[in-house]
């Protein structure tokens, strides 16, 4: 299996009660709560977190793109891989992945995406995402063309990268006459593609039939193993077999000495990510027109914090969202759940809501300790197929 070191980059300096009297960090907090200086601070932290990961061993580094909120600081994500590019010298970089429907002209990521790739000499992963509800009221774009502007940009993003240019692109949201990035991608014929999700049916089916990587976002592990079940019915339709490294899934995973120790220094961090970062209304993160109703049923099934409902640390290990312990219980949960879903990349937060520095680093150097080396060529065992959702 490969580990990924997946980081949020939050605000984690955040006013929790501010973001608690608001009722949410996403859209209408107020940046007036953002202090410049910690915010520098937090970047060049983060970053050395990640820098760091590549010489523990992770396999890769992750990051994400999120508009207006105190959950994740990251509306540019390729200004930030462009700084891990030389410095991260072994793992993989992937951002998972730029909200293709917010672009107003997607050759943009087209050329970010193969100039990455080429700083990385093919060490990039290219993700693109539909983007959660909210970025859609950040930036000010009808979510009722969510699906349509995702689909033109992705064909536009990938005949640029694979036909010869200069051609003309005409299509019902973006129309470029001279379609001619340059540079290229390093990798052939382009960087390989994963999508995230929070469990949408239509995305499923689509990045199945595509054969690309399939991501489920952080969501209680008997939910993941449904989805990626879905994915390899999908698949099967599709007239061949997903194997394990088409499925990643995202989690947090906290080491400690004992499971006791391991709660009693997660649980703050890993409550104030779910009752504080991760909580919006439910018409923030699903607003009319951006999902069938089968898929809106799907996603609230998947998410952790949608009803309000206060989330402890307890529940969420209990659901199997997160792992929390000592290295054996990590490493047996972490092996149990990558039977049950039959996924080969876990996508690890080690660093969570508010989560210090001195503690991510210690969290890093267990995993990589404790952890990446039982999992190196360690694949899913052979399962009966899991009951998909119903459609």
């Amino acid at each position: 299996m490969k580990i990924f070191n997946f980081h949020l980059m939050p605000y984690a300096d955040a006013d929790l009660d501010a973001i608690a009297k608001n009722g949410s960090a996403w859209v209408t907090f107020s940046n007036s709560q953002y202090d410049p200086k910690k915010g520098a601070e937090l970047y060049h932290r983060y970053l050395d977190e990640l820098e760091y990961a590549d010489k523990l061993g992770f396999d890769g580094v992750v990051l994400n793109e999120h508009h207006q909120n105190a959950y994740g600081l990251m509306p540019t994500p390729g200004v930030l891989a462009g700084a891990l590019a030389r410095s991260v010298k072994r793992a993989k970089i992937a951002i998972l992945g730029r909200a293709l429907p917010l672009l107003q002209n997607p050759l943009a990521v087209a050329e970010e995406y193969a100039l990455l790739d080429n700083l990385t000499r093919g060490r990039f992963i290219a993700g693109f995402v539909r983007g959660i509800g909210a970025e859609y009221h950040s930036m000010g774009i009808n979510p009722v063309d969510s699906q349509a502007r995702f689909n033109e940009a992705h064909e536009l993003i990938i005949r640029a990268w694979t036909e010869p240019g200069p051609f003309r692109y005409l299509g019902r949201h973006f129309e470029i006459n001279y379609v001619n990035p340059w540079p290229r991608p390093y990798q052939t014929p382009h960087p390989p593609i994963w999508i995230p999700s929070q469990g949408s049916s239509s995305t499923i089916q689509w990045a199945a039939k595509m054969r690309y990587t399939y991501c489920q976002t952080l969501s209680p592990i008997a939910i993941v193993a449904r989805f990626f079940q879905h994915y390899r019915d999908e698949a099967e339709k599709a007239g061949y077999q997903a194997t394990p490294d088409q499925l990643a899934w995202s989690n947090s995973i906290y080491v400690a000495e004992t499971d006791a120790k391991a709660m009693k220094e997660a649980k703050p961090h890993l409550e104030a990510l779910a009752n504080r970062f991760l909580g919006m209304p439910f018409e923030m993160l699903l607003p009319p027109g951006y999902s069938s109703i089968d898929s809106m049923k799907r996603v609230a099934a998947a998410k952790i914090q949608t009803s309000g409902k206060i989330q402890t640390a307890e529940d969420l290990v209990r659901m199997g969202v997160v792992i929390v312990g000592s290295p054996a219980t990590v490493r047996e949960r972490l092996a149990e759940y990558q039977d049950l879903a039959g996924f080969n990349t876990s996508l690890t937060k080690t660093q969570f809501g508010t989560l210090p520095r001195d503690m991510t680093k210690a969290n890093q150097e267990a995993i990589a300790e404790e952890v990446l080396p039982y999992f190196r060529e360690r694949v899913p065992a052979a399962k009966e197929p899991v009951a998909t959702p119903a459609q």
